[in-house]
């Protein structure tokens, strides 16, 4: 199909006659048609379409409509039936009374093109840009960020489960590829043991009998791949993405003895959760775990906007596997942030997102405070009048001096057990063994001297500083603003199905979450415009008759 423009953008009279009739205080769809006017154009859009062929549903149109659909949690069918018979949609896309809309699987092809040229950042961007120059967005200010965990779009299986699983999808799919070749190669009992999905299994319950079923479905799999990756066999078969895909589920989950029987991994065997596969049919859901919770998908990072006189606009959306912490995002919103112009002068994050590494990077390369809980110290001397805090470092001289008066200048560079530069001190057996002071001071028996380990200097001080600034009613004061941001989320979960994928693959959920911030900019905006107040905290009756001091978040 080829792009070829829609009209001028106008509203039809008529469309816009019924609407203001129908809708006399507007609606959502009016109301951001009236301020923010035309959005996408077709001309954003011309590189997902060929210039020959035949002509395409605007995708202008199509990009509207695909936010609005997130803004109210519609599915396909919803949305496209919402186009061909909702008045004020009909507005919002300047589209006559009569139009018959388009066939809902136009918006799942639109997508595929969206997530193809990687466009869905371009679609966010429009209308924080629209944002920019109304006046509602500016650079400076303040920003706060959070994560919250994303349930793939599959179901959760234990390991037992994903081996027969991912073998019953991959003789199906060689089935309906090589019906011939599957039948001169399957074993019999195939036909009976993979017949039913494993939610249809009635799967044994003792150790002993769970392995053996792993070890003959690891057999069978085993004898599939080998027969695949044979020389007589079709060169074609063994790229077929399941046959891929089995091959490297049995590298993580079985292993060859020295006889060359095939044994099911110790989980400790297994590889790490962030290479794990944990489902066939979607290859980049991970499982994590975080505290209490543990889910297989994805995770997404909201960066929102908290400058008083302004709406709180989402900025920034970063998605990722699951197993990537928080920490590894910061410099990421940053970067990214920095090509659009959005940086924040002070940007509030939770504990997850601070180390002295990124206080002083966030400071060094983009002129951001970066606000937060730092860590304490870890260490077994962390606490008493002996702890790491207690030692004079001279940065100058290369010199540390214990709190009985010894000094030492044995100071060496060296990199830590995560690779990261670190400066290792060690004070002088002569010292140390005849203190009196030495069982407080090392926490090892056998240990004759004391060593300690330091940050480079920058990233040193700057946690030291935030260690001292995080004591202090101001920095309390501040850092509360960083609560809004669960509003948020709790936002995005309650409009438009925040912790549940709708589709499979990172890129696709990349899309997913783009289109929900967009959606989220767009009813914040129409709030804004709207005068709207925004709604206070619920308080139940017994938690406002609490006294102050039992009072939470207070």
């Amino acid at each position: 199909m080829s792009m070829r423009p829609k009209g001028s953008g106008d509203i039809p009279v008529e469309t816009a006659r019924v609407a203001r009739a129908a809708f006399p205080k507007g609606s959502l769809a009016i109301r951001i048609r009236d301020e923010l006017g035309v959005l996408f154009g077709d001309e954003q859009f011309a590189g997902l379409f060929p210039s020959r062929g035949k002509a395409a549903w605007s995708p202008g149109r199509l990009a509207l409509i695909s936010v609005l659909q997130f803004a109210e949690g519609l599915p396909d069918r919803q949305a496209a039936q919402a186009v061909r018979g909702r008045i004020d949609w009909k507005y919002a896309l300047n589209m006559e009374l009569t139009d018959p809309g388009f066939d809902y699987s136009v918006l799942s092809e639109f997508r595929t093109r969206l997530v193809e040229s990687e466009t869905g950042q371009q679609i966010f961007d429009c209308v924080l840009e629209a944002a920019r120059e109304k006046g509602m967005l500016q650079p400076g200010g303040r920003a706060r960020t959070d994560s919250t965990h994303v349930l793939g779009a599959i179901r959760s299986l234990n390991r037992l489960e994903f081996v027969i699983e991912t073998l019953w999808a991959t003789l199906n799919v060689v089935a309906a590829a090589a019906p011939t070749w599957l039948t001169e190669h399957a074993d019999a009992d195939w036909f009976e043991r993979y017949a039913s999905r494993t939610e249809d299994y009635w799967l044994p319950q003792g150790r002993g009998k769970r392995t053996e079923l792993a070890e003959q479905t690891g057999r069978d799999g085993m004898r599939l791949l080998r027969d695949a990756f044979a020389p007589v066999a079709p060169a074609w078969l063994r790229e077929l993405p399941a046959v891929r895909i089995l091959r490297e589920a049995w590298v993580q989950q079985y292993w060859l003895d020295e006889v060359g029987q095939v044994r099911w991994r110790d989980p400790k065997d297994c590889p790490p959760g962030a290479k794990r596969l944990v489902n066939p049919y979607d290859t980049e859901v991970r499982y994590s775990i975080k505290r209490d919770l543990k889910w297989d998908g994805f995770k997404v990072h909201l960066t929102e906007t908290c400058t008083p006189g302004t709406p709180n606009l989402v900025t920034h959306v970063l998605t990722t596997d699951s197993t990537v912490p928080d920490i590894k995002a910061t410099e990421t919103v940053h970067d990214e942030l920095a090509v659009r112009n959005l940086l924040p002068d002070e940007h509030v994050v939770d504990a997850g997102y601070v180390d002295g590494p990124r206080i002083v990077t966030a400071r060094q390369r983009h002129g951001v405070t970066l606000t937060g809980p730092a860590a304490g110290n870890t260490t077994a001397q962390a606490t008493g009048e002996y702890a790491q805090d207690a030692f004079i470092v001279d940065w100058d001289n290369k010199t540390v001096t214990c709190p009985n008066g010894a000094t030492t200048s044995r100071w060496g560079d060296a990199l830590s057990h995560r690779g990261t530069p670190v400066v290792r001190v060690k004070f002088s057996p002569a010292d140390c063994r005849p203190c009196s002071a030495r069982s407080n001071c090392i926490s090892s028996a056998v240990a004759s001297y004391r060593q300690i380990t330091l940050r480079p200097r920058p990233e040193h001080e700057a946690i030291q500083q935030a260690r001292i600034a995080q004591d202090t009613d101001a920095w309390r004061e501040r850092y509360a603003a960083r609560a809004g941001i669960e509003g948020t989320i709790a936002q995005a979960v309650h409009t438009t199905g925040l912790r549940r994928c709708r589709y499979r693959g990172l890129a696709k959920t990349r899309l997913q979450y783009q289109l929900t911030a967009t959606a989220i900019n767009l009813a914040r905006i129409d709030a804004w415009t709207s005068n709207r107040p925004r709604a206070r905290t619920r308080t139940s009756h017994l938690a406002a008759l609490a006294p102050p001091e039992n009072r939470r978040g207070e």
